[in-house]
């Protein structure tokens, strides 16, 4: 078990924070809501952010060693290893792209400067655990939250050649799934392949179908499965049966109790 380590940066609220305001790598807020419980009335709801404030060369520093801890916690609370999340646009995402990070110094700017802070995370994290304990979540075709950038593709391609040299044990690509998204092209699959031989984990709304293509082209040799799940907690008994899949009820999301989230049935005996 590889448990996940994030940072959102931007993506936060002041009422997280004892009022003060989210951080990102610049001050440019984000085009999106977040889900936040009033703590008042115990309701939730989707709530704007306020343009977070810059971070400092110091903080900066102190987040890479936060991560070296976590990792190290997480090592000794018994897991296998971690997965840096550095897509969706969290925190190293947000500093990848020329869109969130309009810095000056040497964490922004060049493609170099923009991929600085994730090796440093993933320098630190690797130290402490192992490089084959070592993994991250990316997202190169993410456009929400803001995050659209032109020059997203070969700063990612950077990444995974750097991952490649650090050994780390895989790399996690999260492809996007609403329905006008941008296609993960074949080429770009190609791409990344050549540049990152170790295993390979895609997610976003794949089907068995899309699954053995992605893994018997080569391009992926596992696929994860995210939604579906919460809909069907017996969803690798499912795929493996090519059973029918229940559907997500969408409107009980995020509504912070067991609704929609823990009261999905299994199949019975006669429905499989």
């Amino acid at each position: 078990i590889f448990l996940q380590l994030w940072h959102v940066g931007r993506l936060s609220h002041p009422d997280f924070h004892n009022g003060e305001l989210p951080v990102a790598p610049s001050a440019e807020p984000f085009e999106g809501q977040i889900w936040k419980v009033d703590p008042a009335t115990g309701q939730g709801a989707m709530v704007d952010c306020p343009t977070p404030r810059a971070l400092t060369h110091a903080e900066i520093q102190q987040i890479v060693e936060d991560f070296r801890q976590a990792a190290r916690r997480a090592m000794r609370a018994g897991f296998d290893g971690v997965e840096i999340h550095g897509a969706n646009g969290y925190l190293i995402d947000q500093f990848l792209r020329t869109t969130s990070n309009t810095r000056t110094d040497e964490y922004g700017g060049s493609r170099a400067n923009r991929l600085r802070f994730l090796q440093e995370v993933v320098d630190a994290v690797s130290e402490e655990i192992g490089a084959e304990r070592t993994a991250i979540r990316l997202a190169p075709f993410l456009t929400a939250r803001g995050m659209a950038c032109p020059d997203i593709l070969p700063t990612i391609l950077e990444a995974a050649q750097y991952l490649q040299g650090k050994g780390i044990g895989y790399l996690h690509l999260v492809e996007a799934d609403w329905d006008d998204a941008p296609v993960f092209t074949e080429a770009f699959r190609q791409a990344i392949r050549a540049r990152f031989s170790n295993p390979i984990i895609v997610a976003g709304n794949y089907d068995v179908q899309r699954a053995e293509w992605v893994i018997s082209h080569g391009y992926a040799d596992l696929v994860a499965f995210g939604r579906p799940f919460v809909a069907n907690p017996d969803l690798p008994l499912r795929l493996a049966q090519d059973l029918p899949l229940a559907p997500l009820d969408h409107a009980t999301l995020f509504g912070g109790s067991a609704k929609g989230y823990s009261d999905y049935p299994t199949l019975t005996t006669g429905e499989a």
